[in-house]
């Protein structure tokens, strides 16, 4: 059972609607998928329950609750959404039940601030000195040729973590989560620049370099 965690102690910076895509992209690839939501305002669950019967099922997990006990046992992945101002002893318990971590970062130098000091937080946990989790970070929301985005690209490249994939801000995700589908099932013609950008983040998340 493979643990992906899209998790950052900054909130807002778009946790919950990574976490569902990642879930659907690879419930779509053919995997057994279970969506755990840590984080009590639930909105990956709701997400789930807006979910068409007609898509590849998810198996909605209310881990703020109950913590993994309800996973299904057939899962071959689960796609933890954390919550926000995770630290100390809740960090550590978090990274346990993870194998690849990813960052989300937005545009915003308060967001950068935020970030160098939670991935010094999570650098220090005793698993990822272990190298029992692989992190990597990716920028979101951004915007091309604005000078933040190019503070944050440069930020990123600099991080001492890999630097996987930046994703535009575009309402395609927000037509995507009010539907419950993910990104890669909206039609080609609308979504297909999304897709392109979600290339290097998935192509990631398949290979061994973000599996310990």
């Amino acid at each position: 059972m493979r643990h992906i965690m899209v998790l950052n102690a900054k909130g807002g910076c778009g946790k919950s609607t990574l976490a569902t895509n990642i879930a659907s992209y690879f419930a779509n690839e053919g995997a057994t998928v279970a969506l755990a939501d840590y984080d009590p305002q639930r909105s990956s669950l709701d997400w789930l329950d807006r979910r068409p019967d007609n898509r590849p099922e998810i198996a909605g997990v209310a881990a703020f609750e109950d913590g993994l006990r309800h996973v299904p046992r057939g899962a071959d992945i689960v796609v933890s959404d954390a919550p926000a101002r995770s630290h100390g002893p809740e960090l550590t318990d978090l990274v346990k039940h993870a194998e690849t971590i990813v960052v989300p970062v937005l545009p915003s130098t308060i967001d950068m601030q935020a970030t160098t000091t939670f991935l010094k937080e999570l650098q220090s946990v005793g698993k990822v000195e272990r190298k029992g989790v692989k992190i990597g970070a990716l920028a979101n929301r951004v915007r091309e040729n604005t000078l933040i985005y190019d503070d944050l690209d440069e930020y990123l490249t600099k991080a001492r973590v890999p630097y996987i994939a930046a994703l535009r801000e575009a309402q395609n995700y927000v037509r995507a989560y009010t539907r419950g589908l993910g990104i890669f099932e909206l039609p080609e013609y609308l979504a297909w620049p999304d897709w392109d950008e979600w290339e290097p983040l998935t192509a990631w998340l398949r290979s061994k370099r973000s599996q310990p």
